[in-house]
């Protein structure tokens, strides 16, 4: 059995791994040529090493999001090809069964599981926001929409409405305004900052700041009064993971910091749905790489003798395919009909596995 799963694993990682740099070539190259557009603004400040070492940051997040793709190409390549040639027919009969086959196939599916969360939840979101804060350095600030990033929190009695506008080079926020009111919803103040220091001990270093307040007397009367100090600490458990939601896709988070975010966003009663559907995509989407093989499996058990091994690599790479596309569907659908997130991110896995199970079994039976 070692030669056996020497054999398959070396053949499969060899595959994937071609596939995978075909493809990661490919997206490097789209990626640098757009890039370029931007070479020598800034008044000549981004060059053209900064737009490379920027393109190269990017490499993770496209390994992320292929790596279930190219294990499919990848699987469905050798077994098809030990098919074609016969070796999986003489691998059978020296005791390779049914169940064998899926749990050795399985096994190295788990090894591709482990790497893709290791890609996705460590080495992607770092990339990602280094390579933004890269660009933002030579390019100038990195605007976080029209009406920048909005945020929410609950301190006591008292609500606090959070706006950035932009974030500087070194990723702190800038033109802050933070909007306080009370527990009968009445506005209170509005603190403006020209930028924040975030720190570690739940608490942000406002510099610049003016603190509009509002006094409410008891015959009705009210009075603005206007302060102005160079720094103010202002305690928040706002972290710069979730200023950053507004930088990165919640896809290019990692689980933790989209659980924390999703944590304080419900208990600020805000609406969670879109990020837990997000969070369980993130959890299930390794996973993928299992249905990915096991869809592979069953191509080892086709005859390609006189027919087209072509054809029917293409087809499997259509079924891949259609299983992100429907991964993509079942999300929107989930958060318009609020199913229940792990449901809306799980259900095209387990309608695959199913699927390719059955043809498994079918083939399997008929062989």
């Amino acid at each position: 059995m070692k030669t056996l799963r020497r054999l398959i694993y070396g053949e499969v990682l060899v595959a994937v791994g071609f596939v995978t740099l075909g493809f990661l070539g490919l997206f490097f190259f789209f990626d640098f040529v757009d890039e370029l557009q931007g070479v020598g603004k800034n008044n000549g400040a981004y060059q053209l090493k900064h737009a490379l070492t920027y393109v190269l940051l990017l490499v993770p997040s496209h390994l992320y999001e292929l790596l279930p793709i190219t294990v499919l190409i990848g699987t469905i390549f050798v077994m098809a090809r030990l098919a074609q040639s016969s070796e999986f027919t003489i691998l059978r009969t020296s005791g390779l069964g049914p169940t064998l086959a899926l749990r050795n196939l399985m096994g190295l599916g788990l090894a591709f599981v482990v790497l893709t969360f290791a890609v996705g939840d460590y080495l992607s979101p770092l990339c990602d926001r280094y390579g933004q804060l890269l660009k933002s350095r030579y390019l100038g600030q990195i605007k976080v929409g029209n009406t920048g990033a909005w945020l929410r929190e609950r301190q006591g009695d008292n609500s606090y409405a959070v706006n950035v506008a932009t974030l500087t080079p070194e990723g702190n926020p800038s033109g802050i305004r933070i909007f306080e009111f009370n527990k009968d919803g009445e506005w209170v103040a509005l603190i403006k900052a020209r930028e924040g220091l975030l720190s570690n001990n739940d608490t942000w270093t406002l510099l610049q700041v003016e603190r509009n307040q509002l006094s409410r007397a008891s015959s009705g009367e009210s009075a603005l009064q206007r302060t102005h100090n160079d720094t103010q600490r202002w305690p928040t458990s706002i972290t710069s993971e979730m200023v950053s939601v507004a930088l990165l896709k919640p896809d290019r988070m990692a689980t933790v910091d989209l659980f924390q975010y999703i944590q304080h966003l419900s208990a600020n009663g805000q609406s969670t749905q879109r990020f837990e559907i997000e969070f369980w995509k993130k959890v299930f989407y390794p996973l993928s790489c299992l249905v990915m093989v096991v869809l592979a499996l069953p191509f080892a058990y086709l005859h390609f003798r006189s027919g087209n091994i072509a054809s029917h690599v293409f087809g499997g790479v259509l079924a891949g395919i259609s299983f992100f596309l429907l991964n993509n569907v079942f999300s929107y659908i989930g958060n318009i009909n609020s199913w229940t997130p792990w449901f809306a991110a799980a259900a095209p896995g387990m309608l695959y596995s199913l699927a390719s199970l059955a043809a498994f079994g079918w083939l399997v039976i008929r062989q």
